[in-house]
């Protein structure tokens, strides 16, 4: 049960939103997609279906960009993965077998269901803003797959 990319760049774009609430402005495309290193197109795609699903808004024109709302924040997690991957996610099967079920079940059907069960739980109850933290410039770097090497003194950019 592996989330797609797809989940990682909304959570990613939406935490950058929300996280810059403090500055009172819009956040643009082409500022998030830089600060979070993911592919600016790909990012303004999934960026549409969040806005479009009532988790952030947004604004056109010269002033226009994402903005959080008052239920952005208590926005569960599962609603993006439902989102992203569609209702089926939680039904699929780890072998990829078709009809896999408790009447049907793969060889590891019986043994992943509670693990299930537990991230169904962690994902409905775990909102967007219990993932945030305080600290801005630490924060973006974690969001933005860049470890700071404290020994050495360099950065690190972990694939997206």
């Amino acid at each position: 049960m592996v989330l797609s990319k797809s989940f990682g760049y909304a959570l990613r774009g939406i935490l950058y939103v929300a996280l810059m609430k403090d500055e009172n402005r819009n956040i643009r495309l082409d500022e998030m997609a830089h600060a979070l290193r993911i592919p600016r197109h790909f990012l303004g795609k999934i960026m549409k279906g969040v806005v479009k699903a009532g988790i952030l808004d947004s604004s056109r024109g010269q002033q226009g960009g994402f903005f959080i709302h008052d239920k952005t924040l208590s926005t569960p997690l599962v609603k993006i993965i439902l989102l992203t991957e569609g209702a089926t996610y939680f039904n699929t099967c780890l072998l990829s077998l078709r009809k896999c079920n408790s009447k049907n079940p793969c060889p590891l059907h019986h043994k992943v269901d509670a693990y299930k069960e537990g991230l169904m739980k962690i994902y409905k109850e775990t909102s967007v803003g219990d993932l945030l933290n305080p600290d801005k410039k630490e924060f973006i770097q974690s969001i933005a797959g860049v470890i700071d090497d404290q020994s050495s003194g360099h950065r690190t950019s972990v694939p997206t």
